[in-house]
């Protein structure tokens, strides 16, 4: 039929004796008699029995959901860009049974801990491994600083455009991820990129505007002003001194010091082709600044992709490249040193914190402009500062470079035995830099300078055969076998020291550090796992199905040792 469901027929006589059949899916076929008949009008109804859903699993395979011996959750791209996030895994919070998803202090932008059906670790990470068209995906990043240190991070899944996301699939059993060893201990999510449609070209534009304000803060007194134990004696940090009477009492909260953010999302899809050839490209911007001053996050995403068909649709070639430009300035973690909450949380009470918005003044004995900021709160071992000029003159800034390049094609030897073939090249350079500037402390009389390159980067490649074929009415068989290395190395060189004495204040090169106090630190590792796997899927009259997988990893860690692989197997019966 046409768009409309008309349609015209010319049939050899005797037609009166002949019947029409009417079939559309989703609907029950309809039977209906010609007789002397000319013209029909035919109503169908929905199907009460659902059309079979089909979700991806490990390795990119298109599986039957009944098939599975294990959970899978599907989540379509509107629901991660409906209400965007910066880092498109806070947007699953709520969306995924149980799926727990911790946002981290560093803000827009930062680091997000996916932990899928409780902590499997107390001393490793419980994080979810992503893995992207099949492909797992080293999630370099995420760790920040710790105790006496605030930096705050973002990582690799964070890089992602969102747009260019098809949906998501969620493995929480340990079955579910078996395929892929070690590595998806704790789970594993399965994300599945656009790619071209065919069909005249098609254009999106996207715009998303948010407003970023603090949702809960502690309950502060406002009875008892600077001191301790009912005096103004003592630490000058701590608020239960004399009570204060109402004119000494400024009701100040940290919400005085924080801003209200903003996050700017903005993206323009663009997807056409025939049906021999598809194209698909992207550009995408997210700029922020954030709640605390100062805080800013600008991310860049490029991305193209092609899909060709050749030898009457037998060999498909798929090649995408994707590359991402993002800047982050003062990201914040849970830390004490450099981090302006710890003022601005324990300001003290019978202060005011108005005097301190200015928070630097120009010392005519050093010529410099210096902190601003109560002799009394700089003690104990916080080593608290103004937090204005910790913002403005304690300066964290991380400037990254990545790209992506993707290639795969696959070949129908047969039309149930498939031969596929990936690989992967994920790399990314990034520039650290921490600037202190003069009398950010006692110790610090002309600045101080961390500057560190790190280079990151994955190679993944595979190779699978890939077998699908039905024997007679009642059985099925599913057969995946293959092999696969994964290389991932990272390199990081740090400098970082006191301006010497005799440079010029607040000038900030490795050049100008003090010789005898500079520190230089070069760290970094290198892995490679090499695989061979198998999965083994029988179905008997489309209701029973046993599932058999198993793998075996020679990692490049214990290599040498007696025993220098292990295997990982697996059985599930639906």
């Amino acid at each position: 039929t046409d768009a409309g469901g008309r349609f015209t027929l010319e049939v050899p006589a005797p037609a009166a004796s002949q019947t029409l059949e009417v079939s559309y899916l989703g609907y029950e076929t309809a039977t209906v008699a010609v007789g002397s008949r000319t013209n029909f009008t035919v109503t169908l109804r929905e199907s009460t029995s659902e059309i079979e859903s089909v979700v991806v699993t490990a390795l990119g395979i298109k599986r039957e959901e009944k098939a599975l011996s294990y959970n899978v959750q599907q989540v379509g791209a509107e629901d991660l860009t409906t209400v965007k996030d910066a880092n498109f895994m806070n947007s699953l919070a709520g969306k995924v049974a149980g799926v727990t998803i911790n946002t981290s202090s560093s803000g827009v932008g930062g680091a997000t801990k996916v932990v899928l059906r409780g902590n499997k670790s107390i001393s490793q990470s419980s994080n979810a491994l992503y893995v992207i068209d099949g492909i797992p995906m080293y999630n370099f990043g995420g760790g920040g600083g710790t105790e006496f240190d605030s930096r705050g991070a973002t990582e690799s899944i964070a890089d992602i455009n969102p747009e260019d996301i098809e949906s998501m699939s969620v493995l929480t059993g340990a079955a579910a991820a078996a395929l892929y060893g070690s590595e998806a201990a704790n789970g594993a999510v399965m994300i599945t990129t656009k790619k071209g449609q065919a069909g005249a070209l098609k254009v999106t534009l996207s715009s998303n505007t948010e407003f970023l304000n603090s949702f809960v803060l502690p309950e502060f007194q406002n009875r008892y002003g600077t001191g301790l134990n009912g005096t103004s004696s003592g630490s000058k940090i701590y608020s239960w001194g004399e009570r204060l009477n109402p004119a000494s009492s400024y009701g100040y909260t940290p919400n005085d010091f924080f801003e209200t953010g903003h996050v700017y999302t903005n993206a323009v899809t663009v997807s056409g082709g025939t049906d021999r050839n598809q194209t698909y490209f992207s550009a995408a911007s997210v700029n922020s600044d954030g709640i605390i001053p100062n805080n800013e996050y600008d991310r860049y995403n490029f991305t193209f992709r092609n899909t060709s068909y050749f030898l009457k649709d037998k060999l498909r070639l798929d090649a995408s490249a994707s590359y991402i430009y993002q800047q982050d300035q003062n990201m914040t973690n849970q830390g004490v040193y450099s981090n302006p909450l710890v003022p601005a949380y324990l300001f003290p009470r019978g202060e005011n914190f108005d005097l301190y918005r200015r928070f630097e003044r120009y010392n005519e004995g050093t010529k410099l402009m210096e902190q601003f900021w109560s002799a009394d709160m700089e003690g104990g071992d916080l080593r608290m500062q103004n937090p204005y000029w910790i913002a403005y003159r304690n300066l964290r800034n991380t400037d990254k470079k990545r790209y992506m390049l993707s290639f795969s094609a696959s070949y129908d030897i047969l039309p149930w035995l498939n031969v596929t073939g990936r690989v992967r090249i994920d790399n990314a350079n990034s520039l650290y830099t921490q600037k202190l500037y003069a009398s950010s402390n006692t110790t610090i009389t002309d600045g101080h300078y961390t500057e560190a390159r790190a280079y990151d980067s994955q190679t993944y490649g595979d190779v699978m055969v890939n077998i699908n074929k039905t024997f007679g009415d009642d059985w099925s068989l599913q057969a995946n076998v293959g092999a696969s290395v994964n290389n991932v190395k990272s390199d990081e060189l740090s400098y970082r020291g006191p301006i010497q004495e005799n440079g010029l204040p607040n000038v900030f090169n490795v050049f100008d550090l003090d010789d005898t106090k500079k520190r230089a630190e070069k760290t970094g590792w290198h892995d490679q796992t090499q695989s061979v796997f198998a999965s083994v899927e029988v179905g008997w009259k489309q209701m029973l199905y046993l599932t058999v997988t198993g793998r075996n990893d020679w990692a490049s860690q214990i290599a040498g040792s007696s025993e220098s692989s292990f295997f990982y197997p697996s059985v599930g019966l639906s």
